[in-house]
């Protein structure tokens, strides 16, 4: 039976110019992940990544801290299938002002609870863009959004051996749309599993003859195995 690991990238710079790169914190979440795998003895057959920078980085991250036995000896793998959602088209489609720069981050320094005000107003973006009454507005609207996760699954399972164990680094949006069509959720349930997902979090699939299924989601040890009340983050 073959194992896929999905890990959601480390904590990347909300709120900064350059959202696409970890913060200092993401770098160690992803540090540690790469530890709790050493310390399990997981060894992988291939490396994926999404394109995105936060993707790459969290994999140097984790693949550097397993020891030279357990690291991929091939080249790693890119596919933008594995990609996140446009969050940018997606905020400014409902909320037009955040298009201008800097935007956000005066947002956040002006408001009390910034933070928390935002996330409603996201979420409020999600609802717009996964509702279907808007789907002209978007550069890639939801279904094709999901579609693009699903296909970039099946591509995965194509290739891969009976017995593969196999890590992608990809986003959040990603790993919930990819639950959702195995476990056959709606969407508002995917969107709620989403703000769930914790930076740095494995979630892992079970794959032989074609079948794959959810194993495990979600799983953070590494970080509660650090103890610090802060290394859990959401966003």
């Amino acid at each position: 039976m073959g194992q896929i690991y999905l890990v959601r990238h480390g904590q990347a710079s909300f709120g900064t110019e350059d959202y696409d790169r970890l913060s200092e914190l993401g770098s160690e979440q992803a540090r540690l992940l790469g530890e709790w795998f050493a310390n399990c003895r997981q060894s992988f057959d291939r490396v994926v990544t999404g394109s995105l920078k936060r993707h790459r980085q969290t994999a140097d991250a984790c693949i550097q801290a397993l020891p030279k036995a357990q690291r991929v000896h091939t080249d790693w793998e890119t596919d933008p299938g594995f990609n996140e959602y446009d969050h940018d088209d997606v905020l400014v489609r409902h909320r037009p002002d955040f298009a201008v720069p800097g935007a956000i981050k005066q947002f956040l320094a002006e408001n009390e609870n910034g933070k928390r005000v935002f996330q409603q107003i996201f979420q409020e973006s999600m609802t717009r863009w996964m509702s279907g009454a808007h789907d002209a507005d978007y550069r890639e609207p939801w279904p094709v959004f999901r579609q693009r996760c699903v296909a970039a699954l099946e591509r995965l399972l194509d290739s891969a051996g009976q017995s593969q164990n196999i890590i992608v680094f990809t986003s959040g949006g990603t790993i919930a749309t990819l639950c959702q069509h195995l476990l056959g959720l709606q969407d508002r349930q995917m969107a709620e599993l989403n703000w769930s997902l914790v930076n740095s979090a494995v979630t892992k699939l079970l794959y032989q003859s074609g079948r794959v299924s959810l194993s495990y989601l979600n799983n953070f040890s590494h970080l509660e195995w650090l103890g610090e009340k802060h290394s859990v983050t959401y966003r």
